[in-house]
């Protein structure tokens, strides 16, 4: 996997295999598409927080491997944009948050320039943000039209049965059985984000590997110390 030169990782768990795509088929093929080099010049993924946004971009870049790029824009805002210099070389840009360095000039001018780049050498722009295209904030009208122009689509939340789905796909994918009332357990008894779910499935996992124990409700309760 490409990266830039900066302390990148991608997730382990953010591959397609552990996303559960109800609501947002269309979005989740097309992606797949780009990822295995089809589809046209990109894509523009928007929805709340918590949709899926960066579990998605950091799984195109899983499987493209080392001709993809991943750019978190929401932890680069108060870098120099010279870092995106030469990503065109990629077959496939990532740009995750790419609203939060909207309305910054000098940040505006350097993705028109990737863009132009990316195009040129017949590559590929991903990128996410919470809002739509055509309410990004962009000052540069140029590279607002260019962004406007990618396809869009809005990632959906999930029911209350979809995060069940989700959680234990998520657990599946680590190893884990979670079972049906254990899931419902932690549904009642969290925040329903996924980002809130999945953080405590991770403490879960490292708890339950500690003790040798399955994810029942009792063992539930004892670590996160509810008495009822």
């Amino acid at each position: 996997m490409s990266q830039l030169a900066l302390p990148l990782q991608l997730a382990d768990h953010a591959v397609f295999a552990s996303f559960l795509p109800t609501g947002n088929e269309t979005a989740v093929a097309v992606l797949r598409e780009l990822a295995a080099g089809g589809g046209d010049s990109g894509c523009w993924l928007w929805g709340s927080p918590s949709t899926g946004k960066t579990h998605l971009l950091q799984a195109v870049c899983e499987q493209a491997g080392d001709q993809s790029a991943f750019v978190p824009l929401g932890l680069f805002r108060d870098a120099n944009p010279a870092i995106l210099e030469g990503l065109a070389s990629r077959r496939l840009v990532c740009l995750d948050d790419i609203d939060a360095v909207a309305g910054e000039a000098a940040w505006e001018h350097a993705l028109f320039v990737l863009y132009n780049q990316v195009v040129e050498a017949r590559g590929r722009i991903i990128a996410a943000a919470q809002v739509a295209p055509r309410s990004s904030g962009f000052n540069l009208a140029d590279l607002k039209s260019r962004m406007t122009a990618l396809p869009a689509f809005q990632l959906r939340s999930l029911d209350d049965d979809a995060t069940r789905r989700a959680l234990q796909l998520r657990a599946g994918h680590r190893g884990l059985d979670l079972p049906d009332e254990t899931a419902q357990f932690l549904l009642s008894r969290s925040r329903r984000d996924m980002a809130s779910l999945y953080g405590l499935l991770d403490r879960l996992d490292d708890e339950a590997l500690r003790a040798q124990r399955r994810l029942t409700i009792p063992f539930v309760k004892g670590v996160l110390d509810i008495t009822s």
